[in-house]
């Protein structure tokens, strides 16, 4: 018997086998068992997701000699034959090379008579988007007022080339692209009743090379096993698939963090040894990036069981939040610019050195106060490089977190009770200063700083916010600090508490004043209008 690919060998033929699409499954299954069966139906989505398989166990639903269910026998000769892609009732016809109006017209002919052998006569139209203006009128009439044996599921992946005519008679189910954890576990489910050998990182690579497809995950799969020798390993997926080791962008990104222009260079010479592609390692480093950033806010959000959280935990606690923000906000615009570079190397290179040439102000004054010497130029900011025209006569607002650090103060320990004012001197800003804001000051003993944090707010305890605030403590005292944390309710509002209160008592007095301002009274007697108090912003 001759080999049958994975995808046809696993495509599946009831409604519970398929994988990510429950919302359309549910609303279909209704439809079967409730008999409350619509004409004509339009499933949209990329490619690889469902589209076609679903028509078809739909038609089978339909036409089961059992009777219309949502749970087909697959037993019968109806359902063996659509399995088969034998079923004289149902008729699958790709639009993509039926275009011609005549085609079109030569289909629709039959549709007046009864089916043959089936209870309905299903009219699988994939690619519909590729039929003529002149085939989707042709097609609009039967769409609008069809036989009662005769139902229509059109298939696309682009319906914004649909005509609207022709959305408006159909109803339409959008399927999305399957999410990584679910390609991953369908095809370590496949290799297992295959009994073919395999590494859980070589199938998260193919599913995400994938891109959300399954038929595209399963394809893959195939040129895997085959490329493996009847196994499924990390090495030989990532030669396969031209992509780069984790490890690799790991060493990239701490060299990235220690503003290390010759580890960066280093690495970049042993990235191309291999011949990779440089896009696919810059899309690699801005997924650490991402992790990275969403551990830093969120911890929890990051699971666990990932093969390199590890290496994420280990960057987040390195790496200050706002470099992290700037590195990838910089490797998002590089890949745009990428396809426009002499070559990708050298592309790639300027991505990170833009990355090491430009510091968020925060991170400069950190590196300044932390090493006691002035950065290197390579990590000169920007405003360092180009002056203000002369022309600007009047200064621009500066924000707030910004205007507390530029009239920062001096204090002694006595003041620290104040923990309002002391965070008012702080030369801070960012999730440190948001973490000093919704801590209280509990007790100084000469040489520990003792605060309590609301535990709502426990996810800004990362090593690095904690290590910026106790630089700016030692600054603002003018002696060493060590500083303990304690998670737990505050017994009083802290500053960031106290900051909402008075925001809130502002917002209610501006609401008072002018609800009780006689302009506005009068416009309320006289025109019936309203005062919206959400549009109401105080004064500061």
């Amino acid at each position: 018997m001759s080999y049958q690919v994975l995808a046809r060998k696993w495509r599946p033929r009831l409604f519970a086998e398929l994988v990510g699409q429950e919302h359309v499954v549910q609303a279909l299954t209704n439809a079967l068992d409730h008999d409350r069966l619509h004409h004509a139906y339009l499933f949209t989505g990329t490619r690889g997701v469902g589209k076609t398989t679903l028509a078809r166990i739909f038609a089978k639903s339909l036409n089961c000699e059992q009777g219309v269910t949502s749970v087909p026998c697959g037993q019968c000769s109806v359902c063996v034959e659509i399995d088969e892609g034998r079923f004289v009732d149902l008729l699958e016809v790709d639009a993509a090379s039926r275009t011609k109006v005549d085609q079109t017209r030569e289909l629709l002919d039959n549709v007046p008579y009864a089916p043959v052998r089936g209870r309905y006569k299903v009219y699988i139209i994939d690619e519909v988007h590729m039929f003529s203006d002149s085939s989707f009128n042709a097609l609009l009439k039967t769409l609008e007022e069809p036989p009662p044996h005769v139902k229509f599921l059109l298939a696309t992946t682009d319906p914004q080339k649909v005509p609207v005519t022709v959305l408006s008679r159909c109803l339409q189910f959008n399927l999305k692209r399957l999410p990584l954890d679910q390609i991953q576990e369908r095809l370590e489910q496949i290799l297992q009743q295959e009994s073919v050998e395999h590494d859980v990182s070589a199938l998260m690579q193919l599913a995400r090379a994938a891109d959300g497809s399954m038929r595209d995950a399963l394809s893959l799969m195939d040129q895997a096993i085959a490329f493996g020798g009847g196994e499924v390993k990390d090495a030989e997926v990532r030669t396969m698939l031209g992509t780069i080791a984790t490890e690799q962008v790991f060493k990239l990104l701490e060299a990235l963090a220690d503003m290390d222009p010759q580890r960066v260079v280093d690495c970049v010479a042993e990235l191309a040894e291999r011949v990779p592609d440089f896009a696919s390692v810059l899309q690699e480093l801005l997924s650490m990036l991402h992790r990275t950033a969403l551990y830093q806010a969120v911890p929890k959000a990051v699971d666990v069981t990932d093969v390199d959280h590890d290496q994420i935990q280990l960057l987040a606690q390195k790496m200050a939040p706002e470099d992290v923000q700037l590195f990838y906000q910089i490797g998002l615009v590089g890949q745009r610019d990428l396809p426009l570079a002499p070559d990708p190397r050298s592309g790639f290179e300027m991505v990170l050195l833009r990355m090491l040439a430009f510091r968020p102000e925060q991170g400069a004054a950190q590196e300044r106060s932390s090493t006691g010497k002035k950065p290197e130029p390579a990590t000169a900011k920007p405003q360092q490089v180009a002056a203000a025209p002369k022309a600007v006569t009047r200064p621009e607002p500066v924000p707030a977190a910004r205007a507390a650090v530029e009239t920062s103060q001096t204090g002694t320990p006595a003041d620290l009770k104040d923990w309002s004012r002391v965070i008012s001197g702080l030369k801070v800003g960012g999730i440190s200063r948001q973490l000093a804001e919704n801590c209280q000051y509990r007790e100084w003993d000469g040489t520990t700083l003792t605060l309590t944090l609301d535990p709502a707010h426990e996810h800004m305890r990362v090593e690095s916010s904690e290590h910026r605030l106790v630089l700016a403590l030692q600054e603002f005292l003018g002696t060493d600090v060590k500083l303990k944390i304690q998670v737990e309710q505050p017994e009083s509002e802290t500053p960031a508490q106290q900051q909402a209160r008075a925001k809130a008592e502002r917002q209610c007095e501006a609401e008072r004043t002018m609800s009780e301002d006689p302009l506005v009274r009068a416009a309320e007697e006289q025109f019936g209008a309203r005062l919206i108090a959400e549009s109401i912003k105080p004064i500061d």
